[in-house]
């Protein structure tokens, strides 16, 4: 069966998703061909030094998400504190202040469904670590896009309730645990899926 190139990865998580990101973003290449679309669950109330921490890990470019800007490989954009990350058919972010989602602003679900929509079968979801269930839903909608679809091993997650209610609605997600989800992005770059 014929499969469509992958152009996008888009990853969600809560408690616990830092240090998995470290762990499946380090060893990516400065130069890695796919734009990597972030959203985690952040206070509000505060500036972040989310992108940061994880660029001092990352030979990527790590930043946080501006409204408007094109998506370019080789750059992972994290969602800003209080604002919904998406991303649009024309290959450009937006950022929404919409109500919260699951009691989450930024919500795994509205990037994840915004990217189904943009990229359709040509974008690979993931989430991690988590303790609620957004991005569940997301995460259906680019399965049924024909999209990839993959969750954190609940089993060694740090929070579980996140991947398993992704994996309770995802009946085609692969399971990977962190350093298999390092390898599977490391060699995407080229490959059409899995």
């Amino acid at each position: 069966m014929n499969r469509a190139p992958i152009k996008a990865v888009v990853i969600g998580g809560s408690a616990g998703a830092l240090q998995a990101l470290f762990t499946i973003l380090r060893d990516l290449p400065e130069n890695y061909a796919l734009p990597i679309l972030i959203t985690v669950h952040l206070p509000p109330e505060r500036k972040s030094i989310f992108a940061e921490i994880l660029q001092s890990k990352c030979q990527i470019t790590v930043r946080e998400a501006q409204d408007k800007e094109s998506v370019s490989i080789g750059t992972a954009y994290i969602a800003p504190p209080d604002y919904h990350l998406l991303v649009e058919k024309e290959g450009t972010l937006a950022l929404s202040s919409d109500e919260p989602v699951l009691h989450s602003r930024p919500a795994i679900d509205v990037l994840f469904e915004s990217a189904a929509d943009a990229y359709g079968p040509s974008v690979v979801g993931i989430v991690l670590s988590g303790a609620n269930a957004d991005g569940a839903k997301g995460l259906k909608s680019i399965e049924n896009a024909g999209g990839v679809t993959i969750v954190e091993d609940p089993g060694t997650a740090y929070a579980s309730a996140m991947p398993q209610a992704a994996l309770d609605t995802c009946s085609e997600a692969f399971v990977f645990s962190l350093d298999q989800l390092a390898v599977y992005l490391k060699n995407l770059e080229g490959e059409s899926r899995i």
